[in-house]
Order: structure tokens, then C-alpha cells, then sequence
């Protein structure tokens, strides 16, 4: 199946002027802070805990905003709906065990190939058939012990720093408990306000010296291929892209009645993820938070144009790329920890959900349980593993689910 035609005529400048407006914007605004703090502070901890240089995570954060955005306002104006593009948040995750065995250029191949892999399957139409491949329970079983850590990391943030961390949980609780107070306060902004509050009061904000530059200087790296590394990251590192992110991207525009794209998609993250690659990114994907907010008020034939401004956004935030990274390496620890265990707290309650709500149960237990005890098999990490034996125990002993399932 080709790609899908993009809609005719283009809007022009005049038109996509007249279809915006404040109430767009807001939205935009909303879902890009979101966007811009718990997200930025997991690729923060995940490149801390491997060893990567504050270059090195500047230039990820560049990839990761700058060419996301370009492709965003790309297909916003293609298709006028609004399709945002950043990038793989389990993928991400998946990275820090990794780098305790794998080089960073390792990394980098097996980000590349991912992106290849997604590129043909666009191209080809079978990627319909590739997101039904490993029942959903099983994937989340994975997405769950691979997040599990951040969970634990935002307990471990009250231990380390009480007087940071508890104050933006606290701040976080109260707002999720409002459902007025929320819409006007998102509760993950709040938590962000509060600790930053608290690290100015306290005195814990601690630049090293000044950023190496203001304006972006984006590392370009040469991928170094093993086999190693393609076993044990591309196929989970596909799956998180193609079923966890784009699966949830697609469904929440469906549920607003647009018609998204799927090769179209799937080819944007193949290329947008080889491209991100060569300045240390991890793959680009549609994402489900954001483009779920852009699209939850107002007319739909005029989402786009928040998706236009997202799209704008993300491109003013990695060309300041180096200062961000700056600000953000100089609070304490506690403080990205609990602002990006924050962040994943609803999405680990949902992987738990779709994991053990009644499918596919036990593979999706012994998935979850090879991917937290995190043992390496021939030098090929965890999650890899964790999907292979949990789909085969449930081949063995589940058969009746793939049934149902219509496998």
C-alpha cells in the first residue's frame, strides 16, 4: 500500500493564519511545556546514569526538538491535522542499560537501523501487520519493567532530597485531584513550578561554569554497527515506536475523528529517526500526550494550526539546545528524578493495566519480570529477552488468547 497523497491544495499562509487562534495556541502552549520538562528530564537522567557528556545530551536534546519539529510543520501543513512528531519515551528508556555495555557509537547503529527498518515497512504497507506482531499485554509487559526504575526513582528522590521532591508530589496529587485545576494548571507544570521554587529557596542551584555555546552546536557521529547491539535494541526499539508511541498517537486521533496517516507516519519516523541518529537521538515518533491535548477542544478542521505552533516551539527549543541542557544539569538529581518520575507515573499505571488486565497475562509477567531483573543473555540486554520468552511462554501455555485474539 503506498504512502497516503497529502491533501490538495496546500493551505497557505493566509489560510493557516485565519484557522488559528487562542484557543489553538493555548493548547500548543500546554502541550509543548509538557513536552519540554518531564520528557526532557528522563533523556537527562537516562544520558547521566550512561555517561554521556553534556555535549552529548545537548546535541540529543537538538535531534530530539529541531529535526521533530521541521518534520512536524511538514505534515501539519500535508495533512492539516495535527501531527506532532518528537520522540520515543520507552526508547529512551531502553537506552540505560544499554550503555553500561554498549558504546555510545553502538547506540547510535542500532538507532540508525531502527530507522531503516521503519522506513521500509512505510514504504512497503506492512506496517499494520508489524504493530499486530507481539500481542500488546507482552509489549507493555516490557514498556512496564523498563519503567519501572523511574518509578522507583521518584521514592528514591523524596529519600535524597525530601524538601524538593515531596513538595512537587504533593503539588502534582493536589492538582491531579481537580479536574478544573488541572485544565488550568497541568499537574506536571505545577510539579515543575514548585521544585524550582524550592531550589531557588534552598539554594541548590548549581551552574559549572557557562554553556559551551547558546545557539546549538549539534555533535555529528558516525554509527558503529554489531550485532549485538541490533539484536538487543532494534526490534524492542521498533516496537516502542510502531505499537507503544504511534499506536497510542493514532488512537487518540482517531478518537478526535481524523484520519491519520499510517505509512505516512511510519515513514516520517524512519527517516526522521536515521537523520536523529547521526546527531545522537533516539527515533522520532508521533506522540500520543501531546498531539491528545492540541486536539481535545475547539473545531477539528483547525487542530493543525496548534500543531503548526508545537511544531514552532520545538524548533525555537533545540536551537537553545546547550543552555536548556545547562539549566537543567545544574538543579540536584532529586529534582529530575522526581520530575520524571512524575511523568511516567500514568504511563507505567497503563502499561500495568493493559499487562495484566485479562490477555496474555503470564507472558506478559515473565516479560516483565526477565526486563527488570535486567540480566544480560550472550551479551543481549534484558528487554530483548523479556519479549522473546514472554511471547514463547505464552505461545506455550496461552494459546487460547492468540485465539482470541484473532492471531
Amino acid at each position: 500500500m503506498p504512502m497516503e497523497a497529502a491533501l490538495r491544495p496546500l493551505s497557505g499562509l493566509r489560510q493557516m493564519v485565519a484557522d488559528s487562534g487562542g484557543l489553538y495556541l493555548a493548547n500548543a502552549v500546554i502541550a509543548f511545556i509538557f513536552a519540554a520538562s518531564g520528557p526532557v528530564a528522563i533523556v537527562l537522567a537516562v544520558g547521566a546514569r550512561g555517561g554521556l557528556s553534556e555535549s552529548d545530551l545537548s546535541s540529543w536534546i537538538f535531534g530530539s526538538f529541531f529535526l521533530n519539529g521541521l518534520i512536524t510543520l511538514l505534515f501539519c501543513t500535508l495533512y492539516r491535522q495535527p501531527l506532532v512528531f518528537l520522540w520515543t519515551i520507552p526508547g529512551t528508556v531502553l537506552v540505560g542499560p544499554a550503555l553500561a555495555h554498549l558504546s555510545w557509537g553502538e547506540v547510535i547503529g542500532a538507532f540508525f537501523v531502527t530507522g531503516l527498518l521503519m522506513l521500509v515497512l512505510g514504504l512497503s504497507g506492512w506496517v499494520r501487520r508489524a504493530m499486530q506482531a507481539v500481542p500488546m499485554p507482552i509489549v507493555m509487559g516490557m514498556v512496564a519493567g523498563v519503567f519501572l526504575r523511574f518509578g522507583l526513582g521518584l521514592v528514591y528522590a523524596v529519600r535524597d532530597d525530601f524538601w524538593i521532591a515531596a513538595p512537587m508530589i504533593v503539588v502534582f496529587l493536589v492538582l491531579s485531584a481537580s479536574a478544573r485545576w488541572s485544565r488550568r494548571l497541568p499537574p506536571l507544570i505545577g510539579a515543575l513550578l514548585v521544585g524550582s521554587a524550592a531550589i531557588a529557596f534552598l539554594g541548590k542551584f548549581h551552574p559549572h561554569g557557562s554553556a559551551l555555546h547558546v545557539l546549538a552546536h549539534p555533535n555529528l557521529y558516525v554509527p558503529m554497527f554489531s550485532w549485538r547491539a541490533m539484536v538487543e535494541l532494534v526490534i524492542p526499539l521498533a516496537i516502542t515506536v510502531l505499537v507503544v508511541q504511534n499506536g497510542q498517537g493514532i488512537a487518540v486521533l482517531n478518537t478526535a475523528e481524523h484520519k491519520p496517516p499510517i505509512n505516512a507516519i511510519t515513514v516520517a519516523c524512519g527517516v526522521g529517526s536515521m537523520l536523529a541518529a547521526l546527531v545522537g537521538a533516539v527515533s522520532t515518533c508521533l506522540t500520543g500526550p501531546v498531539n491528545a491535548i492540541i486536539s481535545s477542544s475547539g473545531e477539528r478542521h483547525r487542530h493543525y494550526t496548534a500543531g503548526l505552533a508545537v511544531g514552532v516551539f520545538a524548533l525555537a527549543f533545540g536551537l537553545f539546545a546547550p543552555v536548556v541542557t545547562r539549566l537543567m544539569l545544574a538543579t540536584p538529581p532529586a529534582f529530575i528524578g522526581a520530575l520524571a518520575g512524575l511523568a511516567m507515573l500514568r504511563v507505567l499505571q497503563t502499561a500495568f493495566n493493559v499487562s495484566f488486565r485479562e490477555r496474555f497475562t503470564l507472558g506478559a509477567l515473565v516479560t516483565f519480570l526477565i526486563t527488570v531483573a535486567d540480566v544480560p543473555i550472550f551479551n543481549v540486554g534484558a528487554p530483548f529477552w523479556g519479549l522473546v520468552i514472554g511471547y514463547a511462554v505464552s505461545r506455550l501455555l496461552e494459546r487460547k488468547d492468540f485465539g482470541s485474539a484473532g492471531a
